[in-house]
């Protein structure tokens, strides 16, 4: 990138770029804030690699989008499109992963107690507290697999365990956890 346009504010590259739909002027606009949306993307996602696959989307959305928007702060901007982005990331994990478990606590019981537990925020602050009355493999495996959403291959190569231990740590983590839930729940009724 040459020097010549760091005299140039983003409203006048951006203004360039709307005038010309040029990518040239949006990439030296993308190109100064890279740093500041992987900080965003490592905030929320935690990994490193994530982030990187997470701010290529972020700016492949914006050579998409940023023609049918408004902006007046592109900064700002920027940096509200990124956090959305990480949050409906999550968000979409998060749900599938967490309501997977959700489902598989309450259909392993037959009176479904669990059933109470529809409020997701209250299943998901109870779920935290059983965590933490795990053995340290079963709430790393579960922690993994549920909430960060790696694969039992993922999981073996971050923790040691082979294969199969995982698959054990994560199926008793599941039946401790129901335990759990089960004895701490307001009784029915």
């Amino acid at each position: 990138m040459s020097h010549h346009h760091q005299k140039y504010n983003d409203d006048l590259l951006l203004s360039k770029y709307m005038q010309s739909q040029d990518n040239y002027w949006l990439g030296i606009l993308l190109q100064r804030y890279t740093v500041l949306v992987l900080g965003v993307t490592m905030k929320y996602l935690g990994d490193s690699e994530q982030a990187k696959d997470a701010t290529q989307q972020i700016f492949f959305h914006v050579l998409q989008t940023v023609s049918r928007h408004k902006i007046t702060n592109f900064k700002n901007w920027l940096y509200t499109v990124a956090k959305n982005h990480c949050l409906m990331h999550l968000r979409g994990q998060k749900h599938s992963r967490v309501e997977q478990l959700k489902e598989e606590l309450v259909e392993i019981h037959a009176d479904n107690q669990l059933e109470q537990l529809e409020n997701r925020e209250l299943l998901l602050d109870q779920m935290q507290s059983a965590l933490e009355m795990l053995g340290h493999e079963q709430k790393t495996c579960i922690s993994l697999y549920y909430l960060e959403n790696h694969s039992y291959q993922q999981i073996a190569l971050i923790t040691g365990y082979n294969g199969d231990q995982v698959k054990s740590y994560i199926q008793n983590g599941k039946r401790n956890l129901k335990n759990y839930l089960l004895k701490n729940l307001p009784p029915n009724g």
